[in-house]
């Protein structure tokens, strides 16, 4: 399952049941789940740990040290969970040791070509980054979370679950769970109602949703003023709830 033209490091930890393609370089301190797919001309380097059952495309590269001037070559990491797609010519940068020392992505994500994912960052599971979307350091993206093709992300944003930024947003400040946003700078422009029906989400929860939106987006309130009115909502919902939290935790404020 190993093509002979590959180069293996010694240091490196492949499970069984890996497959990995002609010219793929696999550098040291690397360890590869069983089932994952490496295809042609893939370099990965460490220290990265990859899950079971990943496939990456050619041209890839996963692990490869950060772009952060202030980086000394420390021993910061990449952490892959399962399941996990990276198309044609994705780039995932380790860590700088600003943060926790990890890059760390989930499980089940669709990672399409040319996306790049830079030091730092926390991704979720079963996102979807269309062609070219591109984190900057320090984002967090959350579970379920859709980014088009060529958004962009600006450092230190996050992105909440089951939000949806269009095509070519340009991302500045944190997207709140559920919504959807477009632009350059990124506006509020409804909620990601199609993706929470197919995710499932009642009737109920639609309507709590659809109603802390309104309080946020449309009653004029002032933020904090929206923030008190959201909190008594919260008690009975739990994806309120999780808008509060979230809103509460910003450092860069909200897309508003």
């Amino acid at each position: 399952m190993i093509d002979s033209r590959a180069v293996i490091d010694p240091g490196a930890e492949i499970d069984e049941g890996v497959e990995i393609g002609p010219f793929s370089i696999i550098g040291k301190d690397v360890k590869i789940g069983k089932g994952t797919v490496v295809g042609p001309h893939v370099v990965i380097k460490g220290p990265t740990t990859i899950g079971r059952d990943n496939h990456f495309y050619q041209f890839c590269s996963i692990g490869e040290v950060p772009q952060d001037k202030g980086f000394n070559h420390e021993p910061t990491r990449l952490e892959i969970g399962d399941g996990n797609t990276f198309r044609e010519c994705c780039t995932v940068n380790r860590a700088t040791i600003k943060d926790d020392w990890v890059t760390a992505i989930g499980d089940d994500n669709w990672i399409m070509a040319y996306v790049h994912i830079a030091h730092d960052c926390k991704v979720g599971s079963h996102t979807i980054m269309a062609n070219a979307a591109t984190l900057a350091g320090h984002v967090h993206i959350g579970d379920y979370a859709v980014l088009g093709g060529f958004s962009k992300i600006h450092q230190f944003c996050r992105v909440g679950e089951h939000a949806f930024c269009a095509m070519d947003a340009g991302v500045t400040r944190d997207v709140p769970p559920y919504l959807t946003v477009s632009g350059m700078p990124a506006d509020p422009h409804g909620l990601n109602a199609v993706g929470l029906r197919r995710r499932g989400f009642t009737r109920e929860q639609l309507q709590s949703i659809r109603h802390a939106y309104r309080v946020l987006y449309r009653s004029g309130l002032r933020l904090e003023e929206a923030l008190g009115n959201l909190e008594a909502l919260a008690e009975s919902s739990a994806e309120v709830a999780k808008m509060v939290d979230f809103i509460r935790d910003t450092s860069r404020s909200i897309v508003r």
